[in-house]
């Protein structure tokens, strides 16, 4: 049986385009909140990003006791909606210079984390525009997709050449696959640091993301 990512695969995934390893999980319960869904696609979006959650061995919190909600997802049709979202300028400092940015660039998402004293991610702020392939994508797909994207802090190159979810075929559930889901949980082993700058811990990450995908496929 092959292995789910070597090392190098691994090292990678959190690389950033100017060469550096800057990994980092959640270091509290996710407590997720939407604006900008209708109340028909909601229970069904919670449900995606509550499944794909559970890759990391957690559950979805109620509330963060110190923001409240600490997953935030913003829909739009138009990136100058983002401007007009109360108080948010409280969280994203230079609000405007972010939506020129946006739109300058013409991207269809926007991720933003925000972190603790240790490195962790505490918040997530994740923008996204209901144009091109995001909005040709089920709510299932979107959700899992989105979610996986916003549990560690991937390098920007990470998912270019891959889907970190896959459909299957019997029933058109949205799953994320085994060796990402083996990866993300090996990152939340407690024994794991909850931030690392340093390649090494991809030696690491690998070790116990192996053993956990070997126990997947048997």
């Amino acid at each position: 049986m092959s292995e789910a990512f070597s090392v190098e695969a691994i090292e990678q995934l959190f690389t950033r385009k100017d060469g550096s390893y800057s990994f980092a999980r959640w270091g509290r319960p996710i407590a997720p909140v939407v604006f900008g869904v209708d109340d028909e696609t909601l229970p069904h979006l919670k449900d995606a990003i509550a499944q794909t959650v559970a890759v990391t061995g957690g559950t979805l919190a109620e509330t963060d006791p110190e923001f409240g909600a600490n997953f935030m997802w913003f829909f739009c049709t138009e990136w100058d909606e983002v401007a007009a979202v109360p108080d948010l300028e409280k969280l994203v400092p230079d609000l405007p210079s972010l939506v020129n940015g946006l739109n300058q660039k013409n991207v269809n998402e926007h991720r933003m984390f925000i972190f603790d004293k240790d490195g962790s991610i505490k918040m997530c702020l994740l923008f996204l525009r209901m144009k091109g392939a995001v909005a040709g994508m089920t709510v299932q797909a979107l959700g899992a997709g989105e979610t996986l994207q916003s549990l560690l802090t991937w390098g920007e190159d990470a998912f270019s050449n891959q889907s970190p979810i896959a459909v299957l075929k019997e029933n058109g559930i949205c799953i994320v696959k085994p060796e990402f889901a083996a990866l993300v949980r090996g990152a939340y082993d407690p024994i794991m640091p909850a931030a690392a700058i340093d390649a090494s811990h991809a030696l690491r990450l690998h070790a116990r993301a192996d053993r956990l995908y070997r126990d997947m496929m048997q």
